[in-house]
């Protein structure tokens, strides 16, 4: 075990989960002092473990002025969740493309679909609010390891949130597990639901989300087909007022 492992550990865990943080707010998070966070940042930072966020690097080189330090994840940190299988999964899926072609990729994709979509139908049975619904979904991914969470908006719905993609490797190399992934969110929530993608890794995001949102329906009814102020009887007194009247011309003999 290297020299304040459990220190810098929980330190990554909190920019893997928030983004880039200052050392003021890293230090609170943990009890510790600002003097001694620093000190964890300047070793972590030199080992390639941590870099200075992008918008600190882009105040720098534009020559503004020196704000607190902001600090976030390297590539390689943010591999070191859950990912150690990843060659694995790579080689695995290259070689299921190699052997059965695009076509068997997208049936082995269709089938993991099915058994996930299964296992969260099954447990998501007693959740009848969409509230318990999304607690429920982010249960289950916290426990496959995508550090979910969720957070309500000023619309009714929710910000569903995956910290981490344990499965990255295998979407970078095969983008039909996100798109299986955004079809179980939207089966599972239920069909009064919206869901779309908020923020998404494999395009520059640094992690996946989702706007959760119960659909609207309005009626909308034309003011002249219906008036209000008249009830049904004068509504079809007019209608028939208002038909073209038959008009006969009568000749005596």
């Amino acid at each position: 075990m290297r020299k304040n492992e459990k220190t810098e550990d929980a330190i990554l865990a909190l920019m893997k989960a928030r983004g880039a943080m200052q050392a003021v707010d890293l230090a609170d998070e943990l009890s510790m002092t600002a003097v001694g966070m620093r000190q964890h940042l300047k070793r972590m930072h030199s080992e390639g473990m941590i870099q200075k966020a992008a918008e600190e690097r882009a105040s720098a080189s534009a020559g503004a002025g020196r704000p607190a330090a902001s600090w976030e994840l390297t590539a390689e940190s943010h591999n070191t969740f859950g990912d150690s299988h990843a060659l694995l999964t790579k080689d695995l899926i290259e070689s299921t493309r190699a052997v059965f072609g695009d076509q068997g990729l997208d049936q082995l994709v269709s089938y993991r679909e099915q058994q996930t979509l299964k296992n969260y139908t099954e447990a998501l049975t007693e959740a009848s609010s969409l509230e318990a619904r999304v607690q429920k979904l982010v249960e289950l991914r916290e426990k496959e390891g995508y550090m979910a969470s969720a957070e309500t908006d000023n619309d009714g719905g929710f910000l569903f949130i995956e910290n981490h993609c344990p499965i990255c490797t295998a979407a970078t190399i095969c983008q039909g597990f996100c798109r299986a992934e955004l079809s179980i969110f939207r089966a599972v929530l239920g069909p009064d639901v919206n869901v779309e993608r908020a923020e998404y890794l494999l395009e520059g995001g640094r992690r996946c989300s989702y706007r959760i949102r119960p659909k609207s329906s309005e009626l909308y009814i034309k003011s002249e087909d219906v008036d209000d102020d008249k009830n049904d009887d004068q509504q079809r007194a007019d209608t028939e007022n208002s038909r073209p009247q038959a008009r006969y011309l009568i000749i005596e003999d």
